[in-house]
């Protein structure tokens, strides 16, 4: 029984735990996404229903939300670690431990917020009878306390309005540290908690007004009803007063509307004309593709594979060749590159849009071109947003001794392009936003190209580096959310990974796999995919991150009021 006991001291620890096992079951590889719905619940009860004797209660919730905050990264990011096999590197194997001490203080500040507006419990009112009866004999005294009503709690939780209002502060903070880690530092934005619902296409249609943080949003406010609704229940049982409350109802009507505008939105698809397509993944291992003495055995490779797509019936109109895909800079008219392409492209009449080292004045990008009119015309876009550490390695100047060994891995920096560049194919009717490996994770860059005019996505992406883990299947259930926010259809071509067709409404239409299933392998993916012909904005390609941004408001507002009322009461 003592044992049990002070077992029983670290259930708020374990409890953290558990949330971030449950918010890693959410994601790829486990898809698992109806746990987002309680994920978080095990992390408010720990910071809401434990640590009252605590000398510094908020330093304790800062704590148990850290805990969290690092099983969750450390997990779903655990897909980092094959760089350490790829480099044969053992400190590389704990990059997502490392990232995660950074990252969990998402979670460590939102459990922080959430102690600070935790609600406060008045003492009970006891309700006696107002009728005394007199007590004769111990069954009389027995059916007077039966008559007599049970102690009535002052309790905020009986309260569907405080219920309410509580669940959307704390949703509103959730949103805000979304968005922060989007962008602060450069950003890794990967898996906020609405990507959880990826799969669910009806849900996921809100985003067009929302973006991905509005299903976080939803996700979170669920989580803090269903807690909310639990403790009252618990209350309500004891006194024997249960009676109706609108917060669990109108948190369930909400997310039905929402399921069913997403089923109407897809049953009214706007007009669109079919585009013949091909997409190569050639799988070219990591350790060959910049090696010149797998030249010509990477030309063959894409010859191959893309002559397979061009004999299909009728032809494709544009043919698409992964990130990186050539050993050396096809602008450069003194490599083999550059003369195999061009040697190509003039012997098909499709467009062909690669992605190719850039150089020009001694700088280096990251870069995409589309090839046509059988070589006679090319466009040139250069990546906007770099990898931190794998594209550059931030301050590399300011901090020597760090570069230094950092080099071993990123023995350079590329350099970021400027402009948003839309390519135009031959046909003049479609104009394609070029993405670059993880652009097509983040959704206000991917909708400055929309907002110039694009109507097909095309992202060319080499996951190669992650070998054949979960990495690649995250990146496209993070990468179909751009679809649904700009109303556009998007081509994945991957060197290996996921090459796919996803169209407007986030639904992955054609993929490239083998015999088995699995999405690591070689192969042309080639089919039609729907452009739109109007050049219809949505609401979030016009206002972007807008509805985070009020959200960040709210939760700086209700932090400095709630902090103000404290000091001066």
């Amino acid at each position: 029984m003592n044992t049990l006991r002070k077992l029983l001291q670290f259930w708020p620890w374990l409890a953290a735990i558990l949330s971030g096992v449950l918010c890693v079951a959410c994601f790829p590889p486990f898809n698992q996404n109806w746990l987002c719905w309680i994920a978080l619940t095990p992390l408010i009860a720990a910071v809401w229903f434990s640590g009252k004797n605590s000398k510094r209660r908020w330093l304790r919730n800062l704590l148990v939300g850290y805990v969290a905050g690092i099983v969750f990264f450390a997990g779903t990011f655990s897909w980092l670690s094959s760089l350490g096999t790829l480099f044969d590197n053992f400190w590389l194997h704990g990059l997502s431990l490392l990232l995660s001490v950074y990252l969990g203080l998402n979670f460590a500040f939102w459990s922080w917020f959430c102690g600070l507006l935790r609600p406060a419990v008045a003492a009970t009112a006891s309700a006696t009878d107002p009728i005394a009866r007199p007590v004769t004999n111990k069954w009389s005294a027995m059916l007077e306390r039966a008559r007599r009503t049970a102690p009535v709690p002052q309790s905020p939780w009986l309260r569907s309005t405080s219920n309410l209002r509580l669940a959307f502060l704390l949703a509103c903070a959730w949103v805000a540290h979304e968005w922060l880690r989007g962008w602060l530092f450069t950003g890794f934005g990967w898996n906020g908690l609405g990507v959880a619902l990826h799969a669910n296409w009806p849900l996921i249609q809100i985003t067009e007004f929302t973006g991905v943080v509005g299903l976080s949003f939803m996700v979170v406010f669920a989580n803090v009803i269903a807690l909310t609704t639990v403790r009252r229940l618990i209350l309500e049982a004891r006194t024997h007063a249960m009676r109706p409350h609108y917060d669990l109802t109108l948190t369930m009507a909400a997310i039905v509307g929402v399921l069913a505008f997403g089923v109407h939105i897809a049953q009214n698809p706007s007009p669109t004309k079919p585009l013949r397509v091909a997409a190569v993944q050639a799988g070219i291992p990591q350790r060959q593709k910049f090696d010149p003495q797998f030249a010509q055995e990477i030309f063959g490779q894409f010859t191959r594979l893309s002559e397979i797509a061009l004999r299909s019936k009728p032809p494709p109109d544009l043919l698409i060749w992964p990130e990186s895909s050539m050993p050396e800079p096809v602008r450069d008219e003194n490599a083999e590159s550059h003369q195999f392409v061009m040697d190509f492209s003039g012997s098909t009449k499709a467009d062909l849009l690669l992605g190719t080292i850039d150089m020009e004045d001694g700088h280096d990008y990251n870069a995409a071109l589309l090839i046509s009119n059988a070589g006679q015309q090319t466009q040139t876009y250069r990546k906007i947003h770099l990898v931190p550490f794998g594209e550059y390695i931030p301050l590399r100047h300011s901090f020597p001794l760090f570069a230094a060994v950092a080099s071993k891995w990123v023995p350079g920096d590329f350099d970021d392009g400027k402009n948003y560049t839309v390519f135009r194919l031959t046909s003049g009717e479609v104009q394609l936003a070029p993405l670059i490996c993880f652009e097509d994770t983040i959704g206000e860059l991917t909708r400055q190209f929309v907002l110039k005019g694009a109507n097909l996505l095309a992202d060319i992406t080499n996951d190669g580096w992650f070998l054949r883990s979960a990495g690649s299947q995250q990146h496209l259930a993070n990468a179909v959310f751009r679809c649904v926010e700009t109303r556009r259809p998007m081509i994945r071509a991957a060197n290996t990974g996921v090459t796919c067709f996803v169209n407007e409404f986030g639904r992955v239409t054609q993929l490239l796999q083998d015999e088995t299933g699995s999405t690591f392998t070689e192969g042309v993916l080639t089919g039609e995919i729907g452009v739109p012909t109007e050049h219809e904005l949505t609401f979030y390609t016009r206002h972007g991150e807008l509805f985070a941004k009020l959200c960040t408001c709210v939760a700086l507002v209700t932090l400095v009021i709630t902090i103000a009322v404290r000091r001066f009461r």
